[in-house]
This record gives structure tokens, sequence and C-alpha cells, in this order.
């Protein structure tokens, strides 16, 4: 009996151990067809007016001004009041993309939207920082036009024992195509290649 447990804990640690040494090939997972997937529920109104309206209301920040706002995002992630990210998370393109991430059912860890500043408009859950200007997810779609896509690096999370992959993308103006933010959707990659290998 002793053997037996001992051989199925071999097993369990070889096969977690071969899971976080072995990353699914992101580019292949996150197809064409997977990124359209994104972008059709992205296309709902919701999100381009969520985008403009914060737009217009902060204009073109100064870079003291951002990194003000992100601290403050910062400290309330510690505090027991916390304004901003209580305004933020209960924004209805907050809640919309929490609904977006429930109905996914483990397949979106995380999803955020961005303003032209590259501060945070709407998001399914508290993301560590408010700012996410400085990061490539911003720098590699929004300032590249209406059609960027940027795919990251494959990273594991050991918590949760799944490879996770962030797809971002430029946000257009579905009336005049300009490009007004940018979003990050993240994928259980772990999740997303057992569902093509099974047709689900």
């Amino acid at each position: 009996m002793r053997f037996q447990l001992a051989a199925v804990s071999f097993l369990v640690l070889t096969q977690t151990v071969f899971a976080a040494d072995t990353a699914p090939d992101a580019s292949a997972l996150i197809s064409p067809d997977v990124v359209a997937e994104a972008r059709s529920w992205l296309a709902n109104p919701i999100v381009a007016l969520s985008v403009n309206a914060q737009n217009d209301m902060r204009g073109q920040l100064a870079q003291s001004e951002i990194d003000a706002l992100d601290t403050q995002w910062r400290d309330e992630r510690e505090a027991d009041d916390k304004p901003l990210i209580s305004a933020t998370l209960s924004a209805p393109l907050s809640i919309y993309l929490l609904r977006i991430q429930a109905k996914s059912v483990g397949l979106y860890p995380e999803i955020f939207i961005m303003d032209a500043n590259g501060l945070n408009v709407g998001q399914s859950s508290i993301t560590g920082d408010y700012w996410q200007g400085d990061e490539a997810k911003f720098q590699k779609t929004f300032p590249m036009g209406a059609d960027a896509v940027f795919i990251d690096e494959p990273e594991w999370d050991d918590t949760n024992k799944i490879w996770r992959v962030q797809m971002n993308m430029s946000i257009a103006d579905p009336e005049s195509g300009d490009t007004i933010g940018a979003a990050t959707v993240e994928y259980n990659l772990t999740e997303l290649q057992r569902r093509m290998s099974t047709g689900s």
C-alpha cells in the first residue's frame, strides 16, 4: 500500500514538474479565431462608450498626475477605504467584463481595459496597479494602431498549477476608427489547450 501511495505521489509530482517546465505554444493556441472571439465581445458598445468617456473626462494627463493616481490605487489595495478601486470595479464596463469572465468558465482569469493614458477603465478583478502605460501590453498595442495585437510570453501560475498568457489588443472607436485605448485578455492556456484538444 505504501509503495502504491509513493508511486501515485511521484506520478503527481512528475506531472506537475513536467507541466511547469513545458509551456504551451501560445502563438498556436491564441489563433485568429480566438482573437476574433475576443474582438466580438470587445465590440460591445459599452467598451468604446466607457473608454471614450474616460478619455474625455481625463484628457492627456501629465506623468505626475498619472503617477499620483497609480500610487493612490496601490495604497488603496492595502486600505479599508477604496474610493478609486470601488468606483472602477462598480463601473458598468467592469460589470460587463466580470460577466464575460464568468461565462468563460475559467478561460479568462483576468480582463481589463485601458484608456489613452494607459489607465484602467474597467476590469474583472483588482489589478496590481492602475497604470499600464509603462508596460508592453500598452506600448505594443495602443501606439501601433487600431489593429495591433500583442501576445506576451506564457507564465506558470504555481498557485493554480496552470499556464497563463496575456493577449493584448488596441481598442478602436467604432465610428471614427481611431485608436482610443487597449485591452488585456488573460487566458488560462492550460484550459484553452484542453478545450482545443477535446473540441469543446
